[in-house]
């Protein structure tokens, strides 16, 4: 029974996560048509936009702050390979419990501070300092999201992780060659 629930909370974050991360890749194509379209509005007509560079920071911040659960999910991040790669699967599940939970301090820090900030941009209506001068509040609301993401996500890793040292068994089966 706790075995089911575990593994239902897991494959639960899985989704949420790969959700969010496809759904923030498919962000890139609207990014490079506002890049084009500024470029072609400033060189070929002569008149840029007042909002190409604002929307292109946002998007950026968007893809990059909601894709990092999903790099996480799939295992992109940087590695120590040279070390990580030679010991026993418990001493790299060692390393990857003190390694989340120094990334999930991290970024416990970062949403207590994307709260203050968020409650600042509402209190003081905070804008971008640009002639177009969009609000602030929803970047910082993005940006606890995808604090809340890459903890779950991280948080998933850990019990996986935990999981194994005390039973010396998966989980749930990984399709990485990880043996996670």
């Amino acid at each position: 029974m706790v075995i089911t629930f575990l593994r239902t909370v897991c494959r639960s974050i899985d989704m949420a996560v790969m959700l969010t991360g496809k759904a923030a890749g498919y962000l890139m194509p609207f990014l490079a048509f506002v890049v084009a379209y500024e470029v072609f509005s400033r060189y070929v007509l002569g008149k840029p936009t007042i909002w190409a560079f604002d929307l292109s920071l946002f998007l950026f911040g968007y893809i990059a702050a909601l894709g990092g659960a999903y790099a996480q999910q799939k295992r992109a991040h940087i590695n120590v390979d040279i070390l990580y790669v030679t010991v026993s699967h418990k001493t790299r599940c060692v390393f990857n419990l003190l390694s989340f939970a120094l990334g999930i301090f991290f970024l416990l820090v970062i949403f207590k501070m994307s709260f203050g900030k968020f409650e600042e941009a509402i209190e003081f209506d905070y804008r971008r300092k640009s002639e177009w001068a969009p609000p602030m509040y929803h970047f910082w609301v993005m940006l606890m999201v995808a604090c809340g993401l890459f903890m779950a996500q991280l948080g998933r890793d850990m019990l996986l992780d935990l999981y194994y040292l005390f039973t010396g068994k998966a989980l749930i089966e990984q399709e990485s060659d990880d043996g996670n």
